[in-house]
């Protein structure tokens, strides 16, 4: 596999993002998704709080609570609704969704346990090569991911998702679109066989 000659990224330190009540924030992401609490920051002039949860491989998912900050904005700034269920688009800029990897083995029961905590968690798409994206079963020929949706608190989007096979040269095959729907030739530089 190629390896990046520019920087020695070695993954995710932490992607922050923004909640509504740090509180129930804890209480979700420790009590509901088991992740530990790590560091928690009183921000200078009582401008908020910036909390970080370990979600494992030294990585860290981060909250900030702002006192005042503007309200949630679904289908804008986030998600509107789990795949599957209705429009998934949101703005240039925002974060679309979190997803979180598990152990294939492992994944239905993570599905049941979201059911049982009741989560409501989007049903199990796999995620295949198909005009449509998406196979009837996870043993259909060209399945790659497959994923389940739920929402947090505050209506950010998280998902669970687990590889079901490696990634070849063959998998980066579309010319990239510009903003006008253009398509653009990638860079030679991508995933080479191990």
């Amino acid at each position: 596999m190629d390896t990046n000659q520019e920087f020695e990224l070695r993954g995710i330190n932490h992607l922050a993002l923004v909640c509504s009540d740090m509180a129930r924030t804890v209480d979700f992401y420790t009590n509901t998704l088991g992740m530990p609490l790590t560091k928690t920051i009183e921000l200078p002039g009582n401008m908020g709080q910036h909390f970080f949860f370990d979600i494992g491989n030294g990585d860290s998912l981060a909250f900030f609570w702002f006192p005042g900050a503007p309200k949630a904005a679904p289908g804008i700034a986030s998600a509107a609704h789990m795949p599957g269920e209705g429009e998934i688009t949101t703005a240039h800029g925002s974060m679309n969704h979190v997803a979180f990897d598990v152990p294939e083995e492992k994944f239905d029961e993570y599905v049941a346990k979201l059911q049982a905590k009741g989560l409501h968690p989007s049903m199990v798409l796999n995620h295949d090569d198909s005009p449509r994206g998406i196979a009837p079963s996870k043993d259909t020929p060209g399945v790659f991911v497959r994923s389940v949706y739920f929402m947090d608190p505050d209506g950010i989007l998280l998902e669970f998702a687990t590889w079901t096979r490696a990634m070849t040269p063959a998998d980066v095959k579309h010319a990239a679109a510009t903003a006008s729907g253009e398509r653009v030739p990638l860079p030679v530089k991508q995933l080479t066989p191990a």
